[in-house]
């Protein structure tokens, strides 16, 4: 050993000494902080399902290919970061002597090929993200961009080590080449060989290269290690496990999506006959009271913003980004995880739990963070603000792309949930909703015995439940569609078809009330369960003595279809639930319905969030337009299927005046414009209202057509029911 060799081995031994202790000390403080989250029992069951999702999905790369280039660039990034660390480990042998080499592995051809290859592609990979990054920088003119919010310093940093640790780990390579310690033949490290070719041979070259680069990577260690809320490289770390903890491992997109969690206090769903606002949570009021995997989301967050980028909020000026309302919520929690630490906290009835004693040694910066509410404007330090609550229409579009799993939406409901059950803060307009669901069972405030009214001048009869024998489905018309005149449009169309393909079907009629999805969704989980049960017991009662694949439903509205087939379960109603389209498309192909006369003028189909996205229903719809169409194609608009652009009605939105930025509406409604179709279809009330206003707020209700599903087959199947182009109601006779 050389008196070069000397010096390098005791530097790469001090900068990895310090870079190791920090790096313990970071990893004590995360696992510190997301202790501090409630308990989630259910996180810890079916560890082998668990853990084959786990690697599937990053082994696999199975939501980040969603974006190609950006996925196949990161997978090259990924596989080089984990197997190109053991050339970290290597340049520790190389700084005391050039021949150094791992044991046993080291040798072998094999590892110099494949370490060769992955290190080219990981170069072509980290180059590909570093311009994909400058390209969408935030500062950059005219650009909205996903990074905006990021830190972008910590991109930065992170890309150009992983950049220069690929480029020392070939100069070490070229030096061994250079001066006849490489023992890899050419075929197998082509780049090497060619490197060391035009490198001088300088004998101490690979243990001064090898020093850099163990300084670059101990350096990046303590870097991060300085920084516990670094997502874009902690994430390299923490997405296996957060991903390992998602809510459903079965699915395989969007673990967050479908279901809301229930109410949870204390690791235990909330049953509110027994519940105490003294004793069990409502909501989320404190960062703390999350759950522990709800803080492993924050510190997982990588900053992409492949969430802000589709939020439609965020697109229309809203004041929402999924990624800001994550990133502020870790760091507010990292910043109060001090005084958390100490004992401190503020009980259900918001009184301290910590003694001045055990508060004593706090830094101030933690006690004031402390103090900040968790929802509040700026004025009131708020950490997040109301207008960015209650922007969310919870369409998942921020689930659905997160590469990491993180459950957005539990979050944001959670939050809702304190805030209309403790609080009593809500959008105003949004109050008449909730007492309408209350005292009248729909958010219109109908009467409940007009519930039945869009069966009249049908020409057949609409059996009731108890008024029929037997029945094969179970037709669950909805408020919207009992009650809303485009909606029951579309209640008669369905009831038409099926009646035309001989299905057996019954109705609740007056027994029926609101599914309970906007009053869950906005946060009152109380008149939520007050409907739920009710229409639980209803529909046990309706399908006494069947089992669970005999008690079929159909739904028209994707809400109702992912309350009842999704959540009800929670609650002791097991159902097979359906949309419409699907049923409609299975009469189709079995040749019970038969379209006769194709629709013209062109066709886009809009994908409702609660059927599309939330429930993975893409197909049928488009089946059933497409025999409409007598074979013809639907004219896609850009953002379509698992990308579809929400309309702005969920979330209960619908019932929620949209104040800020442009209308998500119309926004939808003018992509659906630029395809050039004359008929906009949609499969779900509320959708068919949004876009109808939208058509008609761009002064085109004359030219476009927006139009339910069922309604473009009825028109297809049954001609007679068409009166100057569009469908016209069934009629009597």
């Amino acid at each position: 050993m050389g008196s070069v060799q000397i010096v390098t081995t005791i530097l790469a031994a001090a900068i990895t000494a310090v870079a190791v202790w920090l790096a313990v000390r970071a990893v004590m403080k995360m696992v510190a902080v997301i202790r501090l989250g409630q308990p989630a029992p259910e996180r810890v069951a079916d560890k082998g399902t668990r853990t084959t999702k786990m690697l599937v999905e990053t082994a696999g790369h199975t939501r980040m290919l969603k974006w190609s280039v950006v996925g196949a660039a990161h997978w090259f990034v990924m596989v080089a970061f984990i197997v190109l660390s053991l050339l970290v480990l290597e340049a520790y042998f190389e700084v005391v002597t050039p021949g150094g080499e791992l044991p046993i592995i080291g040798p072998w051809t094999v590892f110099g090929l494949a370490t060769e290859i992955i290190g080219v592609f990981g170069l072509l990979g980290i180059l590909v993200l570093m311009t994909i990054r400058l390209r969408n920088r935030p500062a950059r003119p005219g650009n909205r961009s996903r990074f905006t919010g990021s830190t972008m310093w910590q991109g930065y940093f992170v890309e150009w080590v992983v950049l220069l640790v690929l480029i020392f780990g070939f100069l070490i390579r070229g030096f061994k080449v250079a001066t006849g310690h490489f023992e890899y033949p050419v075929w197998a490290a082509p780049v090497s060989h060619a490197l060391g070719n035009a490198l001088p041979a300088w004998e101490v070259g690979v243990s001064v290269a090898a020093l850099i680069k163990i300084i670059i990577s101990m350096t990046w260690l303590i870097v991060i290690s300085l920084n516990v809320t670094m997502g874009v490289a902690w994430h390299r770390f923490l997405a296996f496990p957060n991903i390992f903890f998602k809510r459903d491992p079965e699915k395989a997109a969007g673990s967050g999506l479908g279901p809301l969690r229930p109410m949870m206090s204390d690791g235990k769903p909330l049953d509110f006959e027994e519940a105490d606002p003294e004793k069990d949570q409502f909501g989320v009021a404190q960062v703390e009271q999350f759950t522990w995997k709800g803080l492993l989301d924050f510190s997982t967050c990588t900053e992409c913003g492949r969430c802000q980028s589709q939020c439609p909020a965020w697109n229309t000026g809203k004041p929402l980004s999924p990624k800001l309302l994550v990133l502020s919520l870790r760091d507010h929690a990292y910043a109060k995880a001090p005084y958390l630490l100490a004992g401190g906290g503020k009980d259900l009835t918001g009184e301290e739990k910590a003694s001045q004693e055990q508060l004593a040694g706090v830094d101030v910066l933690a006690l004031a963070e402390a103090d900040r509410p968790l929802i509040g404007t700026a004025d009131e330090g708020g950490v997040i603000d109301p207008d960015v609550l209650w922007s969310c229409t919870t369409c998942g579009a921020c689930v659905e792309q997160c590469p990491v799993d993180i459950e957005h939406v539990d979050h944001i409901v959670d939050m809702r949930r304190y805030q209309v059950l403790i609080e009593s803060s809500f959008p105003s307009e949004a109050g008449v909703m909730l007492r309408n669901l209350e005292n009248k069972g729909n958010p219109w405030g109908a009467p409940q015995n007009t519930r039945e009214d869009w069966t009249k001048g049908l020409g057949f009869e609409v059996p009731r439940v108890g008024e029929v024998e037997d029945f094969e489905y179970l037709f669950w018309v909805g408020c919207a569609g009992a009650f809303e005149d485009r909606a029951k449009k579309t209640t008669r169309a369905v009831a038409t078809l099926l009646n035309e393909a001989g299905v057996s079907f019954a109705i609740l009629g007056e027994g029926e009330t609101c599914s309970g999805d906007p009053a869950r969704r906005i946060g009152n989980e109380f008149v939520f369960q007050m409907l739920a049960q009710q229409n639980v017991e209803t529909l046990n009662e309706a399908f006494e003595g069947r089992e669970k694949s005999k008690r079929k439903i159909v739904a028209t509205c994707p809400h109702c279809f992912n309350t009842l087939g999704n959540e009800y379960g929670q609650l002791g109603g097991e159902f097979e639930v359906v949309h419409h389209t699907q049923l409609l498309a299975h009469l189709v192909a079995t040749g019970k319905l038969t379209p006769v006369q194709p629709v013209d003028g062109g066709l886009t189909y809009h994908d409702p969030c609660y059927l599309g996205r939330h429930n993975r229903v893409f197909t049928p719809p488009r089946e059933v337009l497409g025999s409409a169409l007598g074979g013809g194609e639907i004219t896609e608009m850009p953002r379509n299927s698992e990308r579809s652009f929400c309309c702005g009605a969920g979330g209960a939105r619908m019932w929620m005046e949209e104040k800020i930025g442009k209308r998500i509406n119309v926004d939808r409604v003018e992509e659906a414009m630029s395809t050039g179709a004359k008929t906009i279809a949609v499969g779900c009330p509320f959708c068919s209202t949004m876009l109808s206003d939208g058509v008609n707020g761009k002064g085109a209700g004359e030219q476009v057509e927006v139009i339910d599903v069922a309604s473009v087959l009825l028109r297809s199947v049954k001609p007679e029911t068409t009166q100057g182009g569009k469908a016209a109601e069934p009629v009597a006779g």
